[in-house]
């Protein structure tokens, strides 16, 4: 089962119709993705893609928060 966490995009350089600056996605655990400096997101395709990780800052959700942005993702 994969493990979401939540992050808000503070880059988007090349990937503008991707991520928009100032949001907040989903992240979804890939241990292989971050050694590599990669985070996988879901983006505004809906569909999960791995970008740099140096594009987002983590955050925490209250339980609540999270369980509706999962929801409706």
């Amino acid at each position: 089962m994969n493990t979401s966490t939540f992050a808000v995009c503070i880059k988007n350089a090349g990937y503008e119709a991707s991520l928009e600056l100032r949001k907040i996605y989903e992240v979804l655990k890939d241990d292989k993705a971050k050694q590599h400096g990669r985070l996988r997101v879901i983006d505004e395709s809906g569909e999960d893609y791995l970008f740099p990780e140096e594009f987002f800052v983590g955050i925490k959700l209250p339980a609540t928060l999270a369980a509706l942005f999962t929801e409706a993702a």
